[in-house]
């Protein structure tokens, strides 16, 4: 694969799995625009790597700053041949987290207490419109700005891309909280859709679809629950960053040129789409 003079941007580039994807494609010659709305800790991934990339601060839920930070891009390096929608949230103020965390940890007390509880594991009744909006404003409306900002530069500049959207196998299971598992069952929509819509331009659109993954993400969650998740998994743990980063990269490469529209999950044999 010839990479001299590619170029791609990565949003949620600032830690976990978007990190590793700057971290995967810069070894491969790739040069990077890594964004995130914390620009200091992109500027922290790029700075031990080796090639000419950028560290660009970007709200992903807002269509204009996608527009003017994705076209900065472009400006910089010439041109843009891929994009991985990386940004993503699991949770925000307002959407009943707290809530749900405490009945979740009473039930089981409850149970390894007494055997059984009348205890309902709620999150959706304890959901305010705030909470809701800001997650799917990130995992998808993000990815749909950043998708039509890449594709109107693609079309522009005659070039063949290949785009890849970081979803989850929450959109398979429906385990996860509501706005989470809508935003990333949404985004796997989006990705079959401009599949099809884009194959006459040459671009290619697939998604990968991590199980538990060591990111993060997972701080916020009970050490119950991550323990559930890890002995749920048939390789008995969860993903490294970098093998979701892994799989991210064989989509990009001409090694997947006739692969579009589809869901690559990587979860360790958890579940199947």
């Amino acid at each position: 694969m010839n990479l001299i003079n590619k170029t791609a941007v990565v949003t949620g580039a600032g830690q976990g799995i978007g990190a590793a994807i700057v971290k995967k494609l810069s070894e491969n010659g790739i040069r990077v625009a890594a964004i995130d709305l914390n620009v200091d800790n992109v500027k922290s991934v790029i700075q031990s790597l080796e090639g000419n990339h950028l560290a660009l601060e970007c709200n992903v839920g807002q269509s204009k700053d996608v527009i003017k930070t994705v076209r900065k891009a472009r400006k910089i390096f010439g041109r843009l041949d891929y994009l991985v929608n990386c940004a993503g949230i699991g949770q925000a103020k307002g959407d009943g987290s707290e809530k749900f965390y405490a009945s979740m940890n009473k039930r089981n007390d409850e149970i390894a207490k007494n055997g059984k509880s009348e205890t309902f594991i709620d999150h959706l009744i304890h959901m305010e419109d705030e909470g809701w909006e800001s997650v799917l404003a990130v995992n998808l409306n993000g990815a749909f700005y950043a998708c039509r900002e890449a594709v109107r530069i693609m079309a522009e500049d005659n070039i063949q891309g290949s785009i890849v959207n970081i979803s989850s196998t929450s959109a398979q299971s429906g385990e996860g909280s509501p706005h989470y598992v809508t935003s990333k069952s949404a985004l796997i929509g989006l990705t079959r859709q401009l599949a099809r819509e884009l194959a006459p331009r040459g671009i290619r659109v697939n998604a990968v679809a991590p199980g538990p993954t060591n990111t993060p993400i997972m701080s916020g969650l009970p050490k119950e629950w991550i323990t559930s998740m890890e002995q749920s998994v048939p390789l008995g743990r969860m993903a490294n960053p970098s093998e979701v980063a892994g799989a991210v990269y064989y989509l990009l490469s001409d090694d997947a040129s006739f692969v579009t529209g589809s869901v690559l999950v990587a979860n360790g044999g958890s579940y199947y789409f």
